[in-house]
């Protein structure tokens, strides 16, 4: 498509509305993001489709619930994995409570989660982690110094080795 003039006007007419109707399987982002989505499939359309309106919102259904359906098989694929085992396995010898860690690991950000996952649990190096997640090498190692000094502080465990 090659007129951009119609694209805003069908942005500034539609989008509010579209965003509307996705967050009834979606968050605001995600509904976002499918809205997103459906203008950019838009811009690949040799012409406008007869019915603009029409077509926008049934892209951004099935997008919305494409992303709904996938968010719910991820979420129930993380929940059988974390029942059959957790980052932490407790030990009778061990003063650490396991929920207690893996709780406390989940209300880490997310940046500062993955790094101590990979870290401590995939063994990775933080060499390998930097050019796994296309993050500069000191970045890597400020979230894995500061996920380990907030989980250190959620579990009110102080450290017993600077050798992280």
């Amino acid at each position: 498509m090659d007129d951009p003039e119609a694209l805003i006007g069908w942005f500034e007419a539609h989008a509010a509305g579209l965003v509307l109707y996705a967050r009834q399987w979606l968050d605001r982002a995600a509904a976002e993001d499918a809205v997103q989505e459906a203008f950019v499939r838009l811009t690949l359309q040799p012409r406008p489709p007869d019915n603009v309106k029409a077509w926008l919102f049934r892209t951004v259904r099935n997008e919305a619930i494409a992303q709904w359906r996938s968010h719910r098989r991820r979420g129930r694929r993380e929940q059988a994995i974390a029942a059959r085992e957790t980052f932490f396995a407790p030990s009778s010898d061990d003063a650490l409570d396991a929920k207690a860690a893996a709780a406390a690991l989940h209300r880490l950000p997310a940046a500062q989660r993955e790094i101590v996952v990979l870290r401590i649990w995939g063994q990775l190096t933080l060499a390998e982690i930097s050019r796994l997640t296309a993050t500069p090498v000191s970045t890597v190692f400020h979230q894995y110094q500061r996920g380990l000094n907030a989980l250190r502080e959620m579990m009110g465990t102080p450290c017993t080795n600077q050798n992280d």
